[in-house]
């Protein structure tokens, strides 16, 4: 009888998928800075390597087309150019039991992008439990004590779900911009709380 791979959560014990990048910690979630060898694999259609790497099992729905060409890409050479900043880059988000919920994190090192913007994505079977809140609240979190006196979010002003979680999280609306990608967009700011 052939045997069965490892779970991706035990395979990952072979990679330091962190690769020195401690992960962002919540009640439920593991924000696990994603691997540059992780994302290579899935632009080579070798999604159990990529498993593998992450320590989770990856849905079908990830990644799309629009995700691999644009948001991985555009992911992959930032952490190439800035290595030693890919704790600011994009993360999975990953359930303990090793499941991943989503992927969240920041648009890039606030040097670079000029602030710390958080994104964050839930996939389908996971949304309306809360889990764009606690990770889009632990990033927030993680940048105040790194430093930062303001964390920046975007959103469509079609995208009810996401100004939820903004607006609950305490975000103001500071501002509209006009993406090139996804058209316009609410600017949401909050700021550190004093100590």
């Amino acid at each position: 009888m052939p045997s069965r791979p490892p779970h991706p959560a035990a395979a990952a014990a072979q990679f330091p998928a962190t690769l020195g990048i401690t992960p962002i910690r919540t009640a439920r979630l593991e924000l696990v800075a994603f691997d540059p060898r992780a994302i290579r694999a899935l632009m080579d259609g070798d999604r159990v390597h990529a498993e593998m790497i992450l320590g989770a099992l990856l849905p079908d729905e990830f990644p799309n087309e629009d995700e691999l060409h644009g948001f991985l890409a555009v992911q992959l050479q930032r952490m190439e150019s800035a290595p030693e900043r890919r704790a600011w880059m994009a993360r999975l988000t990953r359930s303990r039991a090793g499941e991943a919920i989503g992927h969240c994190g920041f648009h890039g090192p606030p040097e670079i992008i000029g602030r710390a913007e958080i994104g964050y994505t839930v996939f389908e079977k996971f949304r309306r439990q809360g889990y764009a809140t606690e990770a889009a609240g632990a990033l927030v979190r993680w940048a105040f004590r790194h430093g930062e006196k303001e964390v920046y979010a975007s959103v469509s002003p079609n995208n009810a779900a996401s100004l939820a979680v903004v607006r609950g999280l305490g975000f103001r609306q500071v501002g509209t911009q006009e993406d090139e990608v996804d058209g316009l967009e609410l600017v949401f700011a909050i700021e550190r709380p004093a100590p």
